[in-house]
């Protein structure tokens, strides 16, 4: 029975100052630096061995994976980094407290742009500052595939063909796997192993650097799932 282990970054500097992210490559927090190196502690305890690991092409999951890895001895794995697993793309909110912008538009807009399954956030263009299609790690992609802004549906449609095409090859052939990534990126696939309904995939948190293991079989059906800490 193969594991899938999901690990959603440490806290980093802009979660620490309460703003929007999104793809803007920013660092971990010191806590986010110990939230990772716990959650490699907490693997190493449970004693599970890594047959591959997954990640963004973004600073913080990436150091969340290696913090994590080397914390449990594992950090020679295999390990392949994507787009596709970037957290989802807040468009013209990237950068904003979310306080003030909760000031400004209200309470409840603010909570649908963050949690709501189809409702898009205000859109970057190509040529607005900030755009990743200035960003030379996107540089090889159709720029048609550049979002500037995504909600959890189409965060899920970018993130299910890699699921399709590597990881579930790799559970399909007994691998274990870590995903170290964000919480929307990590939202939609929970969406879509555990068949959540796009009503109640709003409720959904993902706590940061805490693991979540999954027991799945041949078919991939969820067998049994631990949260870790």
């Amino acid at each position: 029975m193969a594991k899938l282990v999901f690990i959603r970054h440490g806290q980093s500097a802009w979660n620490l100052s309460n703003q929007f992210t999104g793809w803007v490559d920013v660092d971990l927090s010191e806590e986010g630096v110990q939230q990772a190196k716990n959650a490699g502690k907490l693997l190493k305890a449970e004693g599970i061995e890594f047959d591959q690991a997954y990640t963004s092409v973004l600073t913080r999951a990436i150091k969340t994976l290696h913090f994590a890895l080397e914390e449990c001895g594992q950090l020679w794995i295999p390990e392949m980094k994507t787009w596709r697993l970037n957290e989802r793309h807040y468009g013209a909110l990237q950068g904003l407290n979310k306080a003030e912008t909760a000031e400004k538009y209200g309470d409840e807009q603010v909570h649908i742009w963050r949690r709501s399954y189809d409702t898009l956030p205000p859109l970057l263009k190509a040529t607005d500052e900030g755009s990743a299609a200035k960003d030379r790690r996107y540089s090889h992609l159709d720029p048609r595939a550049i979002p500037g802004g995504e909600n959890l549906k189409v965060t899920l449609e970018r993130v299910i063909p890699f699921w399709e095409d590597h990881i579930a090859p790799d559970l399909i052939d007994g691998k274990n796997v870590i995903i170290a990534a964000h919480g929307n990126s990590l939202r939609a696939l929970t969406k879509y192993i555990e068949n959540i309904s796009d009503e109640d995939i709003m409720n959904l948190e993902m706590a940061t650097g805490q693991p979540v293991v999954y027991d799945l079989d041949e078919h991939l059906n969820v067998k049994n799932k631990q949260k870790l800490g």
